[in-house]
């Protein structure tokens, strides 16, 4: 009995302070992102000298193109399973997403679940929503395979194509055409969806039982999750059944990489270097994709080294790339992680304006 009494009174504290415990987390996971880059900062600005200031300037303006497109991703792909947003609390709320994916090391499934949360309501279920963001990643992973071609004619151009950086666009314009079939595939089909959240259920509960050492706690159930399973099938149907309708939101996925790439490039023309962009975007793919997998927020050091590594091999020298490099991840944060923090943090705390479709 006591121990019943002992579990429900945390139970009502972890109830009580959740928004509390959240920011706090939050503060710390930022803090923590902070840290880890802290060389970064100090090499920017032992650069600052080489930097002209005035060119840099551009990148607020590719900064907010970048998520103008993402924003009409997430309004074309609504508008599909029928729902209007507000063009103004969808921009925000790709704020508050950004901050989220770069602070939280979970390769973007943190941003996938706060989105669902985010953006529930009666016409808008969790699955709705999860499909949503699954959609529009997937469509910045098809945009990829444009790019690098352009990215390998422009370097075939001026002769700088080796066998490394073939062999890396190639790779993976294999894994986006395989990754796009694979899901394509599970979620096209209800029996397959529910076949794969069975095994991510007994995967995750196998993991979760080892690590506590209780074999018989419970962990996922998945009759909790059998309405999220048919939530995706169904939408996904929908999305099928009018996928010329996503021409547009391909374009703008295409526009958000490439918006990002430019800001690259602009740090390049800030140091004073006209450098060929189809190494940017190569290298730009290969950091990206590396990101997914990384344990430290924002893929911080592996996004780095990648990126630089695949410059150096498309002959851009180690001491340009590096220092523009961590200038580019410096400037990018400092100016998406403060307005989505400030965001974000209204949200959580009931302060922001909830984002529902205008039909419902």
């Amino acid at each position: 009995m006591a121990y019943n009494d002992a579990s429900m009174s945390k139970n009502s504290f972890l109830a009580r302070r959740w928004k509390l415990i959240l920011n706090i987390v939050t503060i710390v996971a930022l803090v923590l992102f902070l840290f880890l880059i802290r060389d970064q900062i100090a090499e920017t600005f032992h650069n600052i000298g080489r930097i002209h200031w005035a060119v840099l300037i551009l990148i607020v303006f590719l900064q907010l193109w970048n998520y103008d497109a993402q924003t009409r991703m997430y309004l074309s792909l609504f508008h599909i399973v029928g729902n209007k947003f507000d063009y103004k609390n969808m921009f925000i709320a790709a704020l508050e997403l950004n901050f989220i994916n770069n602070v939280f090391p979970s390769g973007g499934v943190s941003g996938i679940s706060y989105f669902g949360a985010r953006l529930r309501s009666d016409t808008v279920t969790a699955g709705k929503a999860t499909l949503v963001q699954m959609m529009k990643l997937l469509m910045l992973y098809i945009s990829f395979e444009v790019l690098l071609v352009l990215g390998l004619f422009l370097l075939a151009a001026e002769g700088h194509i080796n066998d490394l950086v073939l062999a890396v666009a190639v790779s993976i314009s294999t894994a986006l055409i395989l990754g796009t079939a694979l899901f394509v595939y599970i979620v096209g089909n209800y029996r397959r969806v529910d076949q794969f959240f069975r095994l991510i259920k007994r995967t995750v509960n196998s993991v979760v039982r080892k690590i506590t050492r209780k074999p018989n706690r419970p962990t996922i159930e998945l009759e909790r999750v059998e309405f999220l399973i048919t939530e995706l099938h169904n939408n996904f149907k929908t999305i099928k059944a009018r996928y010329k309708d996503l021409k547009w939101t391909l374009v703008h996925a295409l526009f958000a990489n490439l918006s990002e790439i430019l800001c690259i490039y602009i740090v390049y023309v800030a140091f004073g270097d006209w450098v060929n962009l189809g190494a940017i975007i190569i290298a730009y793919s290969v950091a990206n994709f590396a990101g997914l997998i990384s344990v430290l927020p924002g893929g911080v050091g592996i996004y780095e080294a990648l990126m630089t590594t695949v410059l150096v091999a498309t002959g851009i020298p180690v001491a340009l790339s590096l220092p523009v490099t961590i200038t580019y991840r410096i400037l990018t944060a400092a100016i998406q992680l403060p307005p989505g923090y400030f965001f974000y943090h209204k949200a959580i705390n009931n302060k922001g304006r909830k984002l529902v479709p205008r039909n419902g």
